[in-house]
């Protein structure tokens, strides 16, 4: 028989992420620094909320676009944080987590060959979603010395005219990057100056340390040009919940949520109701973890830094990227022995592009005691390597 399935999906690999995390489920003892996702509980008022609705028999469709009240709490919680204002009715789109609006905003603007430049390291979703699109991702490779901040002067060589847009994804997963305000304004002009759509993934906007994030529709003239992504995983600890949203002006919206309509219909209606309540009373809650995660970000970077793997001080997300060429192993190498010999799981540095090629992600989303110890078993390791 012929081959059944499509090319393009075939010549993706599957996450690199996701081998670690099947090799340390048959373990015992683990410490896992790999999963990006919080380890707090969702918290109780936002679970109740979800309860509160299902009792009511909230269990239909909503609105393909949504509940309008959390597009409108939506709408109000950006305007506050970022002074960007987005009509509720024709702007805002309540999807399946971050992952359905990156893949729904790429269908809905690339055509078949046009090029997305992607800035790497990255989430490992992003070049095979533009491919799934029908685009061929053009990557621009961060570096270390430079805080894993992108710059202009290097996104715009690699624009032609096939270029259609740039992804961005800041606050950085896997290096905690928080890109300034005044790169983001060049890459603001850049987008200007050859007509380009930015696609901005923000859904660790809320968990930053010590800077502002700047959200780019917010920039001079970037609403028009910008489909701002974002969702509740991360600063509400939602993961599980799956709701985030898409952002952008209403003749683009009209077409991705054509994409939408016939993909998913609607996000959950619980989950809605869950993060209504979640911009209503959980600020607190938001305020309390981003303390914890800062803590926990302090011990990890100063720790892997007293190991002897370089690590930048990450200012966003809850990552570090710290550098392990110094014990010549590569990350793939690194990642696996690390697991086997001291029951550590970090994610090696390439899942997240050829970029991350000697760097690992070390997740902070775990308890402060456990990364104590995780610490104490990678400084056993690095030490056994180096003899």
């Amino acid at each position: 028989m012929r081959e059944f399935t499509a090319k393009r999906i075939r010549e993706i690999p599957p996450s690199g992420i996701r081998r670690f995390f099947d090799i340390a489920a048959t373990m015992k003892d683990v410490i896992s620094l790999g999963i990006g996702e919080p380890d707090f509980v969702t918290p109780e008022p936002i679970i109740e909320a979800g309860i509160a609705s299902l009792r009511r028999g909230e269990t239909h469709y909503t609105s393909n676009s949504g509940i309008l009240e959390l597009r409108q709490a939506l709408s109000q919680h950006l305007e506050k944080l970022y002074g960007v204002s987005y009509d509720p009715e024709t702007e805002i789109l309540i999807t399946v987590g971050v992952s359905e609006a990156l893949h729904i905003s790429l269908l809905a603007t690339v055509e078949p060959g046009e090029e997305v430049i992607v800035v790497e390291p990255c989430f490992v979703a992003y070049k095979p979603a533009v491919i799934f699109a029908g685009g061929v991702p053009v990557v621009v490779s961060a570096k270390l010395e430079d805080n894993f901040e992108v710059s202009a002067s290097q996104i715009e060589p690699k624009i032609t005219p096939r270029t259609k847009a740039i992804l961005l994804g800041y606050p950085n997963n896997p290096t905690g990057a928080v890109m300034s305000r005044e790169k983001l304004a060049e890459i603001a002009a850049l987008a200007e100056k050859y007509d380009l759509l930015v696609i901005s993934d923000e859904i660790y906007d809320r968990l930053v340390y010590g800077v502002e994030h700047t959200c780019f529709a917010s920039l001079p003239g970037m609403k028009g040009r910008t489909v701002l992504l974002g969702g509740f995983s991360k600063s509400y600890a939602m993961t599980g919940w799956r709701i985030g949203y898409v952002c952008a002006t209403a003749n683009i919206m009209a077409q991705i949520r054509k994409v939408h309509q016939y993909a998913i219909m609607c996000a959950p209606t619980t989950a809605q109701v869950a993060a209504l309540e979640a911009l209503r009373c959980g600020e607190e809650y938001v305020q309390k973890m981003v303390a914890e995660y800062d803590r926990r970000r302090r011990l990890i970077t100063k720790g892997l830094n007293d190991i002897g793997l370089e690590c930048f001080e990450p200012k966003g997300a809850f990552y570090a990227f710290p550098s392990i060429r110094a014990t010549g192993l590569s990350s793939e190498e690194f990642s696996e022995r690390l697991l086997y010999e001291e029951k550590v799981a970090v994610v090696p540095g390439n899942a997240f592009g050829e970029c991350g090629e000697g760097f690992v992600r070390c997740s902070y989303a775990t308890a402060y005691e456990k990364i104590e110890e995780a610490l104490e078993r990678i400084e056993r390791f690095v030490k056994r390597i180096r003899k």
